[in-house]
């Protein structure tokens, strides 16, 4: 197995190569005493663990969740930041594959990405998303978000809400590349990602990755397995799936580019494969100047975790892998006219992971930083929980990685705000703040429209000070499911079954096993909505738009 942090660079990279050429610094040479200068490569790396994969590793591939912290990274929104807190990464397993190409050719992978080659599978599909700050949210309100994203096509697009891609646009993806069915009738999902109640300092949220058999496998062109992907949270005043990923957004690829090699290599039909997880430590803003001796300083963010009173940053526990037995196969059970299941996670079906972990690296500018293992360190604690541990005296506190670096031929050493000439300026500069991004916005017409929703819109504002408008869509109605010529035999039983599930399955109970420590944060009250009346099961709320707060709400 690859370690994370080496498959997490691979990602970032990735997402640098979609976005442009990675802004680089100023030459040094060039700044004069106390000029400042800005740019965005402040900060890179990762702080990661290594998750311990059970002896039958393809049995328990069905599933991967765990608790993760949320806290705000940062006291305010920074326009141009990104870092990710702690998250997973999940791709089809195909370690049966040594040579053949994964990625056809024509996808962005497979054209501009030749030393991910011979077989692209790192950069065929992907399952990520999670607890973060992305640059291209359009909606910054200091703590973090949580976001599904998938990449389907060899990061020829991504997926990141039930009408959008991971924030790169503000229209909704072509009705052809919507892939996530919305699930929940009592959770909105909005383009700009989930916000928190307040602020949730160092409270948990959980989510797990289970694939579920919604629909039968089908043979035929292209052959679809019976696979969705669906994202499981567990917060304090929410419980249960959210949405899936269609299982036809993983098979179709082969059939688009006429390459039925890869038929039956998606996530639709493929075990997962999954392993650890870290902190990507992605796009951070610096300020750059010079003192009296032409020695160049930096400034970052101030970056701060939340400190226990043992002076532990708690991150991330109960890291979970599953077989069928946990909940897939009472799932296929009743989807075929058996017993309804509860939905719970079968203990018989759950592999427990060991965790561990290693000094993490970080660089400025492609240069090495030291001095941040004097600060604190990654540590796995007692019961299997991994976090940080910091060396500074800081308990009950904030913890802060140092935000002032001297560059020291190709290192660039942490130092403390005091170690800073006045000359240099820096002290006072104030990063950017981020502004209001333009309203994500969907189509009248095609998917939207035909069939078409039940009943709305309606709007509610948001924590993250947006406005989200929604309709309620019957389930086989929503814009995902318009793409595909399903019979109305097969969509007459989904409707069906996904209606016992509105009724079965209530937000208010547990799912993921219980947190063992800590308590879990609240998700923005304002997501949480009530079918209208007649509308109780079988209707999801769709959001069909998201702009900047207005003055007055509507309700739900």
């Amino acid at each position: 197995m690859k370690k994370p942090w080496r498959f997490l660079l691979v990602l970032a990279v990735l997402a640098w190569t979609w976005a442009g050429a990675v802004p680089q610094a100023p030459d040094a040479k060039k700044i004069e005493t106390g000029q400042v200068e800005a740019h965005d490569n402040g900060l890179h790396g990762y702080i990661g663990y290594d998750a311990a994969r059970p002896p039958a590793r393809s049995a328990y591939s069905a599933g991967m969740g765990f608790y993760s912290a949320v806290w705000p990274l940062i006291d305010a929104p920074i326009a141009d930041f990104q870092i990710g807190l702690a998250g997973a990464w999940i791709t089809p397993d195909n370690s049966d594959d040594k040579d053949t190409p994964l990625a056809p050719v024509g996808t962005l992978a497979r054209d501009h990405w030749p030393e991910r080659g011979p077989t692209y599978e790192a950069v065929f599909q992907t399952v990520e998303g999670g607890l973060g700050y992305w640059a291209g949210n359009h909606f910054r309100y200091g703590p973090p978000k949580f976001s599904m994203n998938a990449t389907p096509q060899c990061y020829d697009y991504e997926i990141g809400s039930p009408g959008w891609s991971f924030f790169y646009s503000n229209q909704a993806l072509p009705d052809n590349r919507l892939g996530i069915a919305q699930l929940s009738n009592r959770l909105l999902i909005p383009p700009d990602a989930l916000p928190f109640q307040g602020n949730p300092n160092g409270r948990f949220l959980g989510y797990t990755w289970m694939a579920l058999p919604f629909t039968e496998s089908v043979a035929g062109e292209p052959p679809t397995g019976d696979q969705a992907w669906t994202c499981f949270l567990s917060a304090a005043n929410f419980k249960g799936p959210i949405a899936y990923y269609i299982p036809e957004t993983w098979s179709k690829i082969g059939k688009l580019f006429n390459y039925p090699y890869i038929y039956g290599r998606g996530l639709d039909t493929r075990p997962g494969n999954m392993g650890g997880g870290a902190m990507e430590i992605n796009t951070v803003p610096c300020f750059q100047s010079r003192d009296a001796r032409g020695v160049v300083y930096t400034k970052l963010p101030t970056l701060q975790f939340p400190v226990d009173d043992q002076g532990r940053t708690l991150l991330v526990q109960d890291v979970t892998y599953y077989s069928k037995a946990a909940l897939y196969d009472a799932f296929k059970a009743w989807r075929d006219g058996g017993p309804p299941c509860s939905g719970r996670f079968d203990a018989k079906g759950a592999w427990t992971s060991a965790l561990t972990t290693r000094t993490p690296r970080f660089d400025q500018d492609g240069k090495k930083i030291s001095g941040v293992d004097k600060v604190f360190n990654t540590k796995v604690f007692e019961d299997n929980v991994w976090g940080l541990e910091w060396f500074n005296g800081a308990k009950n506190a904030m913890g802060r990685f140092p935000q002032y670096f001297k560059h020291a031929g190709e290192e660039r050493i942490a130092v403390s705000a005091a170690e800073v000439p006045a000359e240099t300026r820096l002290q006072a500069r104030e990063f950017k703040r981020a502004g209001q991004g333009q309203p994500y916005t969907s189509p009248a017409e095609g998917a939207w429209a035909k069939p078409g929703p039940a009943r709305g819109p309606f709007t509610v504002n948001l924590a993250d000070g947006s406005t989200v408008t929604y309709c309620w869509y019957r389930f086989v109605d929503q814009p995902s499911f318009q793409q595909y010529a399903w019979s109305e035999e097969k969509k007459a039983k989904l409707q069906a079954f996904v209606e016992k599930i509105h009724v079965h399955w209530p937000i208010d109970r547990d799912y993921m096993a219980p947190l063992r420590r800590g308590s879990l944060a609240a998700l923005d009250p304002a997501l949480l909505v009530t079918p209208p009346k007649g509308l109780e099961a079988g209707y999801v709320p769709i959001v069909v738009h998201q702009e900047a707060a207005v003055a007055q709400s509507a309700g739900k």
